[in-house]
């Protein structure tokens, strides 16, 4: 752990990147460190690291579960927002001459980087792995794309290159053996076996090559290995293309394919990050197989995720440190909604304009959508209404995207008042600063029209789930659904308030008079909506 934090540290030292995850592996010997930043000081720190590591570890004394080639054993770089895939090959080009020209190590390009096809696939670089690369180096079609043909007896080889996120994942099973971990890995993976002959003989075709056979799962890559620290064998899986293959579908294969072997898959393990739409995705996938209604919180589809993979058999599975998105958010982001209600409460009462009446007529929207939604997930789940489940699933569904997006309402409308705070605190000592602030306080004014009045849209759409559920929901929650059109209602009254108060110094503006027109509309046909959901529910209780 000494080494490791040695060259982590090279990385923290550049100024702009974000050190996401390290994920050190004993029996493996490997560690996987996940960064983030601009292009420029990625690249930078990427550098720094690789030459520490260079520095502190020697390859000739290095031994791991995990196939490896050196001492910086792969570093992919992953467009993350606001940078394309060509872009990315460039400087991961850019990082490859650096390693391969400062450093004397000799560097490889891969997958979208390399323009060589018999390059792209990581696997094929690394083949004979470290002790067998002295031989492999001299050969004219592995000479290496930076850096001499000379193999580098203490750093050894590095592989770099740009491609899309990779979850790098371990299934555990119920054996210590390797050769049933291998023919497991084998019926999954995309590339997967040799052909055999009815003695056991690998068969080849007319140019004297082996013949595969492919296995089940496209975009997954995957080998068996004994874990000593654990007492167990793994699956090892590289998964290049969640979209193609889930996580989820990968486990479940993994799952059929060890029972077809005699095998129990006992859980899985996560190395590094991981997207949240591969867990939420999952959570969902595992409540319909239990028919269970799916229109539950993002917290809720993540822990049935992880307690359905078994993502925590091997130690605490924190969402907070392991979703690359938790990862990146900043530390202020849903402020409001993160808070309890009673310091939600105390926030609102402080002797400050924000949170004001916008961000409470948002949350009572989020609570109207939230009761619809209640009814939804109890009427799927009633006793005798089993085949209806997945039809109040779809209406649960619809009532936590609304809640979603007024969930970050509730934050967005604070915000939108203190961007104004911060445009009229522009100075505005010459003509030219005046007409800046000028510019800046509509342009801010008129962000804080749009907010309230994507509140009353979706308030007014809560209505109808509302009123469906008085309709034909679980009766015995008819009064929940009811007091869910109240607090709808509330809502569109509420921020229809806050659009008119921020709209009454913004003269002929186009945008802003055809929100305040339909504003107008929702406003008035609110009070009808809640009427109709009242009289429904008063006609169904005793």
């Amino acid at each position: 752990m000494d080494i490791i934090k040695q060259i982590t540290n090279e990385i923290e030292k550049v100024e702009g990147i974000q050190l996401l995850d390290v994920d050190p592996g004993k029996a493996t010997n490997r560690t996987v460190v996940t960064i983030v930043g601009n292009p420029h000081v990625v690249i930078e720190a990427a550098f720094q690291a690789i030459k520490k590591a260079g520095e502190l570890i020697d390859m000739r004394h290095h031994t791991g579960e995990h196939p490896r080639m050196g001492a910086t054993d792969v570093c992919p770089l992953i467009p993350v927002s606001g940078i394309t895939m060509e872009e990315t090959v460039e400087f991961a080009k850019q990082l490859a001459k650096r390693v391969g020209e400062e450093l004397n190590i000799p560097t490889y390009l891969y997958e979208y980087a390399s323009n060589m096809a018999y390059r792209k696939n990581l696997a094929d670089i690394r083949a004979g792995e470290y002790e067998g690369f002295a031989a492999k180096i001299v050969k004219p079609e592995w000479k290496p794309d930076f850096g001499s043909a000379v193999f580098n007896e203490q750093s050894g080889a590095t592989v770099i290159g740009a491609r899309d996120f990779l979850i790098a994942y371990n299934i555990n099973l119920n054996t210590t053996s390797t050769r049933r971990a291998n023919a497991v890995a084998f019926d999954i993976r995309e590339k997967g076996r040799q052909k055999k002959d009815e003695k056991g003989k690998v068969v080849k075709d007319e140019k004297g090559e082996a013949v595969w056979e492919p296995g089940l799962l496209k975009s997954v890559k995957a080998i068996g290995w004994y874990i000593e620290e654990y007492g167990k064998a793994q699956i090892s899986v590289n998964l290049t293309n969640m979209n193609v293959t889930p996580l989820h579908i990968l486990f479940d294969k993994a799952c059929e394919r060890a029972q077809a072997r005699g095998l129990r898959v006992t859980g899985s393990e996560l190395v590094g990050l991981i997207p949240l739409k591969a867990l939420l995705d999952a959570g969902e996938y595992f409540l319909r197989k239990q028919e269970r209604s799916v229109g539950v919180g993002e917290a809720e589809l993540i822990r049935i995720a992880v307690m359905s993979l078994g993502l925590d058999e091997l130690g605490p599975f924190d969402p907070q440190k392991k979703i690359i998105e938790y990862c990146l958010q900043s530390p202020n982001a849903g402020k409001l909604a993160g808070m309890t209600l009673a310091n939600f409460a105390q926030e609102t009462a402080k002797d400050s304009p924000a949170p004001g009446g916008g961000s409470i007529a948002a949350y009572c929207g989020v609570l109207g959508a939230a009761l619809g939604t209640m009814v939804a997930n109890l009427s799927s789940h009633k006793k005798g209404w089993d085949s209806r489940w997945e039809e109040f699933s779809n209406y649960a569904e619809q009532g936590q995207t609304l809640m979603k997006e007024l969930l970050f309402l509730v934050d967005e409308d604070t915000n939108a008042f203190n961007k104004i705070m911060d445009a009229f605190g522009m100075p505005k000592s010459n003509d030219a600063e005046k007409a800046a602030r000028s510019a800046a306080i509509e342009s801010a004014t008129i962000y804080a029209i749009k907010i309230p009045f994507r509140v009353m849209q979706l308030c007014f759409q809560s209505f109808d789930l509302a009123k469906k559920m008085t309709e034909i929901g679980n009766p015995n929650s008819v009064s929940d659904a009811g007091v869910g059109a109240l607090c709808a209602r509330a809502a569109v009254k509420g921020t229809y308030l806050n659009v008119k108060i921020n709209a009454q110094d913004i003269k002929d503006n186009l945008e802003v008079n055809a929100i305040i027109d339909q504003a107008e509309i929702m406003n008035a046909e609110a009070d009808v909506k809640e009427k109709e959901v009242w009289n429904i529910v008063l006609s169904k209780m005793k």
